[in-house]
């Protein structure tokens, strides 16, 4: 038999968490003041919706073959991104066989270059990119992680991100992440009440609990040494994304300057090998933490493992649900994974990407083990209202 072409690739958009899971309802802890780079101006402060954070939306990428099999792939795009799936790519990608992974990436990346290069484009590139290893799982009847080469472990285990550390720990989590409240604007009382708030999270978890600090690109060199070195007396595991994620001369000062004990991550908000390498070479990073939905795909995904590796440095990919699960459980240097808790106070585990996934997984006491369904091993909840706002 011929191995099947892409007969056609749609777009779709879609409200109210998803894969735009800042797309949440008043009250959910992931939009109540935590510090960002807009905070210096104090209409914005208090919510990140307030300035847009979830103004585009989630986009939904699918990928049909000639034999019926169909791929899903999600990311943050919104109309935006579904206007570039429709009538940019899907002229790049359509009449493709289903293995030509490389050259349609290749394609993609190369012909949004003079818009391109990071940013929506390639959140759109993304989305297009995991639709299209879905497609391969599903027309080989093999989930990803076999497609990449098989698991080299049994299961993942997992810290989770949230305002809840402590209830984390009693679900099994290895360690929590808190997301910092307090930026530079809110002066020396902020500062205080950011280390006061790790302080009385560290009595409650005990010495032995991983606590991280999400910074969410909101601070300034001076700050974020400051806060460094303040927070080390409570054993803090590492400072993340403190920085503009731009500023790599920044990063490798303040790599210089930190604790010794304390690593700096960052790469949430980076995208392809050559950022990543700036940030790893220029930066001097502790461990990358690419998101696939962002970055580039699967397909750039493992490129920038491989550059994190050839440098000693792990790479521990930001949320993602499935699609980043089914590389880690892969990857030797991915030695843990990220779970975004998003039940609205974080006191339960609910799905990542809830509403919009059906069958996905879930960690149950910090660890899971990855279907081995074909492809990413989830179908899309039609029950939605799915938007198609373009045809071609």
């Amino acid at each position: 038999m011929g191995v099947p072409r892409i007969r056609q690739l749609r777009a779709y958009t879609v409200r109210g968490g998803g894969a735009d899971y800042h797309d949440q309802a008043a009250g959910h802890w992931i939009d109540d003041h935590i510090a960002t780079p807009m905070a210096r101006y104090p209409e914005y402060r208090h919510s990140r919706q307030s300035f847009g954070l979830n103004a585009l939306g989630t986009l939904v990428v699918e990928a049909e073959a000639d034999d019926g099999s169909v791929g899903l792939g999600v990311t943050v795009g919104g109309e935006p991104g579904a206007w570039i799936v429709e009538q940019h790519l899907a002229r790049l990608v359509e009449g493709q066989r289903v293995t030509d992974l490389e050259k349609i990436w290749d394609q993609m990346y190369l012909s949004t270059l003079h818009y391109g290069r990071k940013g929506l484009a390639l959140n759109t590139v993304s989305g297009i990119d995991l639709a299209l290893w879905d497609l391969l799982g599903q027309v080989r009847q093999e989930p990803v992680y076999q497609l990449l080469g098989g698991a080299v472990r049994d299961e993942l285990v997992f810290y989770a991100t949230g305002p809840r550390p402590d209830l984390a720990q009693k679900m099994g989590f290895i360690g929590g992440k808190l997301p910092l409240r307090h930026g530079p604007a809110e002066g020396e009382e902020g500062l205080r009440a950011n280390l006061d708030a790790l302080a009385a999270m560290r009595q409650r978890v005990g010495d032995d609990f991983w606590l991280m600090w999400d910074c969410w690109m909101s601070l300034d060199l001076d700050y974020a040494t400051r806060l460094a070195h303040a927070a080390d007396e409570y054993g803090l595991r590492w400072i993340e994304e403190p920085l503009l994620p731009d500023d790599y001369w920044g990063h490798a000062d303040l790599r210089r300057r930190m604790p010794a004990r304390m690593l700096l991550t960052a790469g949430e908000h980076e995208a392809t090998r050559w950022g990543f390498r700036l940030l790893l070479e220029t930066g001097q990073v502790d461990i990358v933490q690419p998101d696939v939905g962002w970055c580039g795909g699967i397909t750039e995904l493992r490129r920038i493992a491989a550059l994190a590796d050839s440098h000693g440095k792990a790479v521990v990919p930001h949320g993602s649900s499935v699609y980043s699960y089914h590389f880690v459980v892969s990857r030797p240097n991915s030695p843990f994974a990220e779970f975004l808790m998003m039940h609205p106070e974080a006191t339960e585990v609910v799905p990542m990407l809830h509403p919009l996934l059906l069958d996905e997984p879930v960690p149950r006491g910090g660890r899971l083990r990855v279907p081995d369904r074909p492809g990413f091993g989830v179908s899309l909840n039609r029950d939605l209202k799915l938007s198609r706002p373009y045809t071609h």
